[in-house]
């Protein structure tokens, strides 16, 4: 599908006759993500072309010439995410579910997620990256991974007024999705933003001891929410920590790193990164989680999904 969409992208920036690109899922969902099984059935070499090939896509949709408007409806998770977030303008709605919950299956968050991520809000990318968080249509609104917010039973409207629009003018295009959006939407009361920005400011230990750059590393991370998790009995604090200690330790590292590192560098530098690491985790000679953590993420699943 990538190297298809790959070809759709080239043709459209050299067609004159095209002025705006609207990206959108079929159905119900934006876009899940990409079959992990498939690196299970193909060599490495294999793998790496793979890679190669969407990172290639990703970087074009993030630098892309012609204005871009993603129309983001339902579940947009993992190499999704990349079709939804590099683009100028970012439309979420009601039933939009975001999340990257790579660490979970011994990866890495990827698709240029070190790019985007680390240029959240204080380290709200790196709390997303790491534990996989669902966030919705509000959040990302509120922490900037989305533009706009248009009320799900506008959406279609909104798509309409796009196309009879005949312009890829930013400012017009901006414009047309503004008379549609809702400007504030109410944010849940367990909100993963509010959550995360109370811990950040109202522990009693914090900001200097998790804040600073040099002592927030995963380990201390893990012993402050311990820590408030003893005083007070936070049910998100509490999710926080099974989540992490569910994880592979090397992905979290790892994601923590990669993050960390994309802050001071542009989008093609984290993709050209990021494509290393995936075709060093893919070989498993460093590290083998990846070979066996989808394996026990599968059967927990099957096992959730048998008791309800």
């Amino acid at each position: 599908m990538a190297s298809q969409i790959l070809e759709l992208y080239n043709a459209y920036e050299e067609d004159p006759s095209v002025k705006l690109v609207i990206i959108k899922g079929e159905g119900k969902a934006f876009c899940a993500g990409g079959a992990i099984s498939v690196l299970f059935n193909v060599s490495w070499k294999e793998a790496a072309i793979l890679f190669s090939t969407a990172y290639t896509l990703d970087y074009l949709i993030a630098t892309y010439a012609k204005t871009q408007v993603s129309l983001i409806k339902g579940i947009v998770m993992g190499g999704g995410a990349a079709f939804a977030v590099h683009g100028r303008f970012r439309v979420v709605t009601d039933d939009t579910v975001f999340a990257m919950p790579k660490t979970a299956l011994g990866l890495f968050p990827d698709v240029g997620a070190s790019y985007y991520l680390s240029r959240l809000p204080g380290f709200f990318g790196e709390y997303v990256g790491l534990t996989g968080a669902r966030l919705d249509g509000a959040e990302m609104l509120a922490c900037g991974l989305a533009t706009h917010f248009v009320p799900l039973e506008k959406f279609s409207a909104l798509e309409d007024a796009l196309c009879k629009a005949n312009t890829g003018d930013p400012k017009i295009i901006n414009n047309i999705i503004r008379d549609f959006s809702n400007k504030n939407p109410k944010l849940k009361e367990k909100s993963q933003v509010f959550r995360y920005i109370f811990f950040v400011c109202n522990c009693e230990n914090p900001p200097g001891k998790l804040m600073r750059p040099h002592q927030y590393t995963l380990k201390h991370n893990v012993h402050c929410k311990e820590e408030e998790a003893d005083k007070n009995k936070d049910d998100w604090i509490s999710w926080t920590i099974k989540t992490l200690k569910k994880a592979s330790p090397t992905s979290l590292k790892n994601s923590l790193r990669s993050i960390r590192t994309g802050r001071l560098q542009g989008v093609g530098q984290c993709l050209i990164r990021e494509y290393r690491m995936s075709c060093t985790v893919i070989r498993g000679k460093v590290c083998r989680d990846f070979f066996e953590v989808p394996i026990y993420y599968f059967i927990s699943s099957i096992k959730r999904l048998q008791s309800t």
